[in-house]
């Protein structure tokens, strides 16, 4: 059985939440997945709570344990290295855009593990080796050099790793 797709319609006003109804999405919102403050208050914002109001109810939300910016860094690390496979760079740079605490960033970078990145990194450089059609040795290690920035990996990092699995 199919529903029928209700239109977006742009014009239309947002339907604004009361102070009750706040508490209740937004702690489902944060109990959904791990949430970082601003991220909250943009939500709030968009339904009409502001200043005052939506502060109390980010510190209730803290207070309560739903909102902690300290286990979004770590969820946050973890995820972007182990599945996206992004570098310390990249993930860094996206925690700071998110405006995350130097402390919790602190804390969510421990979630990598330094042998871990290692083996990570230099799979990554042979299958990236593996798949640039380049007779050239200098090219294609420089390509895979630039995809591995893009990635967020550190400089000397991917020199050692390039080095280690060209000459093999």
């Amino acid at each position: 059985m199919s529903y029928p797709r209700k239109e977006y319609n742009p014009d239309q006003p947002k339907k604004y939440w009361s102070l009750a109804e706040a508490k209740v999405r937004i702690a489902s919102f944060c109990a959904y997945q791990e949430r970082y403050q601003q991220e909250v208050r943009n939500k709030l914002h968009k339904r009409g709570i502001y200043g005052e109001e939506a502060e109390e109810l980010i510190a209730y939300m803290i207070s309560e344990g739903y909102l902690n910016e300290e286990r979004f860094a770590q969820a946050f690390v973890s995820g972007k290295f182990r599945i996206k496979k992004w570098g310390r760079n990249k993930i860094l740079q996206e925690l700071k855009f998110r405006q995350i605490s130097p402390n919790c960033i602190k804390s969510g970078m421990k979630e990598i593990d330094e042998d871990e990145y290692w083996e990570t990194l230099l799979h990554l450089v042979e299958k990236k080796a593996d798949l640039i059609k380049e007779s050239d040795d200098f090219k294609k290690r420089y390509k895979t050099h630039q995809y591995l920035m893009g990635r967020g990996f550190e400089n000397d990092l991917i020199q050692n790793a390039i080095e280690t699995i060209f000459s093999k």
